[in-house]
């Protein structure tokens, strides 16, 4: 914040002169004051104490007496124990405020040819179901933090792996082509992804019902999945497609579009995007290449099964497989390929997977494979670890069809959204598209937000009723205040008032006031420090609380009524710049707001 460098710079030089003694900008700890306590900062002077020599009231106060006689920004001060409580002049807050007015982008750094090249990945499908709410948190995650990385002046790249090979696809595909009956998406009238989806649980009832015939036999239950035909005709398959069977190929092939039409029209919906789809089958043969290269550099060793494997053991991990005796490629295979595809597609400075917390051992090895392997990003890339999400009834399981779908649950959440804005009038005098595009609107950023306000390492409970409220920490709360802005700022047009570019600083200001551009101001730091802990969580919870401030301000204070033309606009141009920064966090969320609501 200007403000804190401001003062920073004036400690700096008051320590100079009160103690002869040079310090640095890193050992000035200035923070807001609690709420408790008066003032806008509070410095910290216990690193000074070596050099004053003195108690930490009477260095507090020194340093107070200097900042009121050569800062014009300290308007007044108070000590209390260790701590300088420093009240920051009107006139300040006000050219603050002009400041970030002038800046339509405020909190964002701009991107440049120069700039860090950042790949994230996200989603990762598997094109034998369709996405479900483990997923949607996923991919609300991976928007987010591009979004946010790209705010901290990084250059992105978003990408997606689809996994679409291996026996889990091939017993979608055996299903369909034992009881499909030629179905199709436009003769069953079902998206690609939740047909195929319909066949992979099929496919796992049917086993099941093999399986449990087998076990009355006398079989145990891993005899039974052993002798099992089906299993057998599964894998038989999945070895018809590596050899490059023609017709097993081009089943896959056609299955695979109609999922891939139904993911487009999901993350359409969803609202995310990306930059580069990799898939794969043509990613694991290019991890084979990779492992035997490190197996002929010995990198990696080969067992007396012919087995390929890393010891790992001098990290303090254990040996990893890598291909198998039979030679096939492991998941640790195919994202090697990946990785070398991407690096020779894209000079990458940090590469960011976006996957659950059940994997971070994964990535701790790949991050070592890698860099052995000789890619520049492989000891640093980031795992975002992400904690699972579940319902208030518990955990999903997709073979058996128990979880939610991610294109029923923002249907559900659309729906809910217009009921609940029609029973409190939301919707009144508005045109029915004009209602459909808000209760979307609302619909998905009571999803998103929910979501995101969350700790992303932390599991979490996704609860639909409690995620729709006008009230609360919440989505629609946000944008119904953005709305509310959106409208005082039309009515203040209609009645001819223009905002100035700039606010005369000769007027006195509220406590309240002065607090409300205190937050906005700290915008540009929250948004460093949600990229920095890549968490969207610090954006959201920041933005309630802005939004929570603003309300208690519009509950308190007049404004088209305020009888003092320049305090009317005064409070104008700070609600303008409260909607603007909301509208930018919500923006860094993945979140639409309303003009009208």
């Amino acid at each position: 914040m200007i403000i804190e460098q401001q003062i920073t710079g004036a400690i700096i030089a008051g320590i100079k002169e009160l103690y002869g003694a040079d310090v640095a900008a890193s050992q000035v700890q200035l923070q807001k004051t609690k709420k408790e306590f008066k003032g806008h900062l509070t410095l910290v002077v216990f690193p000074f104490l070596r050099v004053s020599k003195k108690s930490p009231e009477q260095t507090a106060r020194e340093i107070g007496e200097y900042l009121l006689s050569n800062e014009p920004a300290v308007a007044e001060f108070n000590v209390i124990k260790g701590f300088l409580n420093l009240t920051v002049a009107c006139s300040h807050w006000i050219d603050l405020l002009n400041s970030i007015h002038e800046q339509p982008a405020y909190g964002i750094i701009p991107v440049t040819e120069r700039s860090p090249l950042v790949m994230i990945e996200y989603s990762s499908p598997n094109t034998n179901k369709p996405l479900h709410l483990g997923h949607v948190r996923n991919n609300l995650l991976g928007y987010s933090l591009s979004k946010i990385l790209k705010a901290n002046g990084n250059r992105i790249v978003k990408t997606n792996i689809v996994n679409d090979r291996g026996i889990h696809i091939c017993k979608s595909m055996l299903a369909w082509q034992k009881w499909g009956n030629g179905a199709t998406p436009e003769s069953t009238g079902k998206k690609g992804d939740h047909l195929i989806g319909d066949f992979y649980v099929l496919f796992s009832n049917k086993l099941k019902e093999e399986t449990r015939a087998l076990e009355a036999k006398g079989l145990t239950k891993e005899e039974a999945e052993a002798q099992s035909t089906l299993m057998a005709e599964a894998r038989e398959m999945l070895r018809k497609w590596e050899a490059g069977d023609e017709e097993v190929r081009a089943l896959w092939e056609m299955m695979n579009n109609w999922v891939y039409a139904g993911f487009n029209e999901t993350y359409q919906m969803m609202g995310v995007d990306f930059d580069r789809i990799y898939y794969e089958s043509q990613t694991y043969l290019e991890g084979k290449e990779k492992v035997m290269e490190g197996l002929e550099k010995g990198i990696f060793y080969r067992r007396e099964d012919g087995s390929v494997w890393a010891d790992l053991t001098k990290e303090g991990l254990d040996e990893k497989v890598l291909l198998r005796a039979d030679g096939t490629s492991v998941y640790m295979t195919q994202d090697i390929g990946t990785a070398k595809l991407r690096f020779d597609d894209y000079p990458i400075d940090k590469m960011i997977y976006v996957v659950g917390n059940e994997q971070n051992y994964h990535f701790q090895v790949l991050s070592i494979l890698l860099d052995k392997l000789g890619f520049a990003f492989g000891k640093g890339l980031v795992h975002f670890s992400y904690g699972m999400v579940e319902l208030p009834e518990g955990k999903m399981k997709s073979r058996e069809g128990t979880v939610v779908d991610a294109d029923d649950l923002m249907a559900e959440m659309i729906r809910t959204a217009r009921e609940i804005s029609q029973e409190l009038g939301k919707l009144d005098e508005m045109t029915p598209e004009e209602a459909e595009h808000i209760a979307r609107i609302v619909g998905l950023g009571s999803l998103k937000y929910f979501i995101l306000k969350v700790d992303p390492r932390k599991n979490m409970t996704f609860n639909p009723k409690e995620s729709i409220d006008f009230n609360g920490n919440t989505g629609p709360f946000i944008q119904y205040t953005y709305a509310r802005i959106r409208s005082v700022l039309r009515k203040a047009a209609e009645q001819g008032i223009v905002l100035p570019e700039r606010l005369p600083l000769t007027f006195a200001i509220s406590e309240k006031e002065e607090n409300l551009i205190q937050m906005i101001a700290d915008y540009a730091q929250i948004v460093k420090e949600a990229g920095k802990l890549y968490s969207p969580a610090c954006v959201a919870n920041y933005i309630y609380d802005l939004v929570k401030e603003y309300n208690q301000f519009y509950h308190d204070f007049s404004m088209l009524r305020e009888e003092n033309p320049e305090v009317k606009r005064f409070r104008l141009v700070l609600s303008a710049n409260v909607a603007k920064i909301v509208k930018s966090g919500m923006d860094l969320l993945g979140i639409e707001v309303p003009e009208r609501m």
